[in-house]
Parts: structure tokens; C-alpha cells; sequence
């Protein structure tokens, strides 16, 4: 699924290419592509003709465009293989299109979604006051939110009494952080995933989420990591950071700090990836 960096730049092209424009016409093609609108597909579109995009927003991996003339918003679900992708009217339609939306004015492009498998989709919803939709209040900020409170952060994760690779994936504790990237900090920390969250310092966990932090912004600068051709910004071109990458899906080969043969360890039906030299495993007390 696409991680932070990967919704970040998908939610900076759409704030090019999408806001503030006028909604002319809406067309749902597949009705699993609306399902999380339980309205349906002629409700959701009947709602969002004629109204005014606003600002694309996110916070972690959740990606939403505001109405502007109606205080609600459109929440993107992109699952495994969703995309929004911004086309000229007379382009031929993906083979995989779900949802169109076109616009009322001279710029002659349209949104596109498109979705191969299925797993993802739009929705509208009510936002609160501060303009987050309100079916994912619960949602964490994110380590790039200027917002994110770094010490409230530390003495959560302490509290926690978890592991943590399990804390960084927790979308209540710190949003945005997935498989990929979490095995790219933690290798660049020294720290093993399976280390117990009690233990972690302030100046541990401030490394730790500067790693977080530097990981993500370098993924964002060559647009994200793609493994396949089912994640692409709304152009249509995927990111490449994948070859940067310094542990996951690495197993085998040699770490770049040390030369010592990565492994993978199955993990909450993920993998790990981590480096067994200068990651070493928590002592298991008796």
C-alpha cells in the first residue's frame, strides 16, 4: 500500500492540478469504487456536482480534497492499487477506471480514478472544525506535520509497553510511518524491531524520529518508492526511491554499513528487514 511520501506527492499534484475548481459532472463506473459512501453512487455524485473543490489535505496516509461551498470532503482510499490521476478530456480511458469527475472551466483536464483491484475508493464526508473528516478524527498527525509534538510522542511510546516497530505502525500513536519505511529508520538507527518502547530515551527516540523524518523527505524528493506500476503520482510516473532503499526487501545482501548479510523475519504478516550486526535482538530475560 502507499506510504506517506507516496500520498504526499499524489495530494501536492492534485493541490496543482485539482483545487479550486468548479465540479461540472461526477461518474461512478464501479459501484465497490463508492461503497465506503453508503449514500451510493448517485448520491455521491449528485452531491459534489456544481460544488467548489478546496485544498488537498493529508495527515499520515490519508488523503482528502475539502468542498469548499459545503464543509465536507472527499476522503481518498487508494488500498492496494488505487490512483488519482489528473488526464486531458480526449484521453482514452484506463482500462481500470472507476470514477470521473470533470470540471466547469477552459483547463480541459478531468480527475481520474482508477483502481485495478478494487480496495480503494472515494467518499464524502462531514469534517470537523479544524476540517479533518470526521471518520478519521482518531488518526495521529504525522512526523512531518509541523504540528507533531515530539516530546508528547516520546511519552506516549513509553507507555505503550509494545515493541517498537508495532508503536511505529500505530496509526494512533504516529500516523503516516508503514512496513517500508519504519525498516528503513530502524536500520538507520541501529535498532532492532523487536525492542521493548519502555526503555527508549529522549535522546533515542529524537534520533529515531530524525531518521523517520529524513527517510521520508528523501523519498519525497525523487517521489516516493514504487515496486510496481500500480503507484503513481497523478501524472502517471512512479517514484524511484526503492533504489535507495537500505533495508527492506534486501534480504541477503550485504548491509552498507557493515557487509553483513540482511535478513528478513516474518512479522504481523509482513516481513522485516533488518541488519542481525548492527541491529542486535533484545536480550530475552528469563
Amino acid at each position: 500500500m502507499p506510504e506517506l511520501p507516496e500520498v504526499e506527492v499524489v495530494r501536492r499534484g492534485l493541490e496543482r492540478w485539482v483545487a479550486h475548481r468548479t465540479v461540472a459532472e461526477v461518474e461512478v463506473l464501479h459501484p465497490r469504487s463508492v461503497r465506503r459512501h453508503l449514500a451510493g453512487g448517485d448520491d455521491f455524485a449528485h452531491r459534489l456536482k456544481g460544488q467548489r473543490t478546496g485544498t488537498p489535505s493529508r495527515r499520515g496516509k490519508y488523503l482528502w480534497i475539502p468542498v469548499e461551498t459545503t464543509g465536507t470532503a472527499i476522503l481518498a482510499h487508494l488500498g492496494m492499487s488505487g490512483q488519482l490521476l489528473v488526464q486531458p478530456h480526449r484521453a482514452p480511458d484506463e482500462k481500470h477506471l472507476r470514477i470521473r469527475v470533470s470540471f466547469d472551466d477552459a483547463l480541459a483536464t478531468e480527475l481520474r480514478f482508477v483502481d485495478q483491484r478494487t480496495f480503494g475508493g472515494l467518499s464524502l464526508h462531514e469534517t470537523a472544525p479544524d476540517g479533518l473528516p470526521d471518520v478519521i478524527a482518531h488518526i495521529a498527525r504525522d512526523p512531518l506535520d509541523p504540528l507533531f509534538d515530539d516530546e508528547a510522542f516520546h511519552q506516549a511510546l513509553r507507555r505503550k509497553r509494545t515493541t517498537i516497530k508495532r508503536a511505529l505502525l500505530d496509526q494512533s500513536l504516529i500516523s503516516g510511518v508503514g512496513n517500508i519505511y519504519a525498516d528503513e529508520a530502524l536500520w538507520r538507527s541501529r535498532i532492532h524491531f523487536e525492542r521493548p518502547t519502555a526503555g527508549f530515551t529522549r535522546p533515542r527516540t529524537a534520533e529515531l524520529l530524525g531518521h523517520i523524518r529524513d527517510v521520508m523527505n528523501a523519498a519525497l524528493a525523487v517521489g516516493g518508492t514504487s515496486f510496481d506500476s500500480l503507484y503513481v503520482n497523478v501524472n502517471g510516473e512512479s517514484g524511484y526511491f526503492d533504489r535507495s532503499l537500505d533495508a527492506y526487501s534486501r534480504e541477503g545482501e550485504p548491509c552498507r554499513r557493515c557487509t553483513t548479510p540482511l535478513r528478513r523475519r516474518p512479522w504481523m504478516n509482513r516481513s522485516s528487514y533488518f541488519c542481525p550486526s548492527c541491529q542486535r535482538a533484545p536480550r530475552v530475560s528469563s
